[in-house]
């Protein structure tokens, strides 16, 4: 029976300097998660360390039930698809692909290999280029390439390090999407290194948030995005507006005014309400809500995003609010305004967030 990942406590360090505080992760099979961090959080060392790269110094590293911890990566049955694909240049596609049926744990019979080859090219739309060598395959082909090469073996997880961050954008979300739907259809276990929140919320089954070398938070992206656990999650995972509040008998009150308060378990004070631009609404000088100026106005194609100086609700200073608005009628810098969430409001503690 398939149990997918388990790593337990995970310390990691390079030398004397700790990179990774005591790991807690599942993974549980057919499963696809995003490690989510910025730059030197840790992901690729947890990347490494699951894949026999890097000993940890603390903690274990389960595969389908199995502690290999001290395996060999070569004996751990992991696929690994690197940033750029890394492919043998001397190899054609079909021998990329077949590489690792001819050593190791996923060694098979020639005919037998021929045959995974085979089944692979197509589920990653590749059949016509088998006889081609890398350097003639675009780099979207390159990456579904690096792709069947770390499925062939029939791995017990594969590990993806950003293997879509040197594409254009256009190209980026193309690729991303076949790549994504060929680790589905073959019902792998799977887990993407990312620093892109747009890209982890749109493919994972869940997002696991990792700062500074502690993961803070790990949900399905959904809950991830509306109910982040700390003001850091919430202004990581996209764009926040983050207003002192109080709670009081199910209803929060900000600079804002009052509204009900959606958030299960109310921590203790000081709080945060977490407001998307999305859940505000921009009105005329004599709507309802809190009073404001318009400072700035960003035309993004399908709306604008409008920042706004509310006037000092906030002692000594005011707070500075960006709005999503439809394209309709558009504001001018200047203006005078209102602003009001649109319904139940997320809070979280003021503090940025776990340590």
């Amino acid at each position: 029976m398939r149990t997918g990942l388990s790593v337990r406590g995970l310390r990691a360090a390079y030398g004397r300097d700790p990179v990774l505080h005591g790991i807690d992760l599942d993974v549980a099979p057919g499963e696809l998660v995003s490690v989510l961090g910025a730059s030197g959080s840790g992901k690729t060392t947890l990347l490494r360390v699951v894949a026999g790269l890097h000993r940890p110094t603390a903690g274990t590293v389960h595969l389908d039930g199995e502690d290999v911890t001290a395996v060999a990566p070569e004996r751990r049955r992991v696929g690994l698809v690197p940033q750029e694909g890394a492919l043998f240049a001397h190899l054609t596609v079909a021998g990329n692909v077949g590489f690792g049926l001819r050593r190791g744990p996923g060694r098979r019979p020639a005919a037998a290999a021929r045959g995974r080859v085979a089944e692979l090219l197509a589920l990653v739309g590749l059949t016509a280029e088998a006889d081609r060598l890398p350097h003639a395959l675009s780099g979207g082909e390159r990456r579904r390439v690096a792709l069947a090469r770390a499925l062939a073996p029939d791995p017990r997880v594969v590990l993806l390090d950003e293997p879509f961050s040197a594409l254009d954008a256009g190209l980026r979300e193309q690729v991303r999407g076949e790549v994504v739907a060929a680790l589905r259809a073959a019902d792998a276990t799977g887990v993407l290194i990312t620093h892109d929140r747009r890209e982890a919320l749109a493919v994972s089954d869940r997002v696991a948030v990792l700062h500074d070398g502690r993961l803070e938070q790990t949900a399905p992206p959904r809950e991830l995005y509306a109910a982040p656990a700390s003001a850091r999650v919430a202004g990581f995972v996209g764009d926040a507006v983050l207003l002192p509040a109080r709670v009081e008998a199910g209803t929060v009150t900000t600079a804002l005014g009052a509204a009900p308060c959606r958030t299960a378990d109310v921590p203790a004070a000081p709080l945060v309400a977490v407001l998307r631009p999305e859940e505000l609404e921009l009105g005329g000088a004599d709507g309802p809500g809190a009073p404001g100026r318009v400072g700035s106005v960003d035309f993004v194609g399908d709306a604008v995003l409008v920042t706004v100086l509310l006037d000092g609700r906030v002692p000594d200073r005011g707070t500075l609010l960006r709005v999503r608005a439809g394209t309709d009628r558009v504001p001018h810098p200047g203006d005078r305004c209102r602003v009001r969430s649109r319904g139940a409001v997320h809070v979280v503690p003021a503090v940025p967030g776990p340590r």
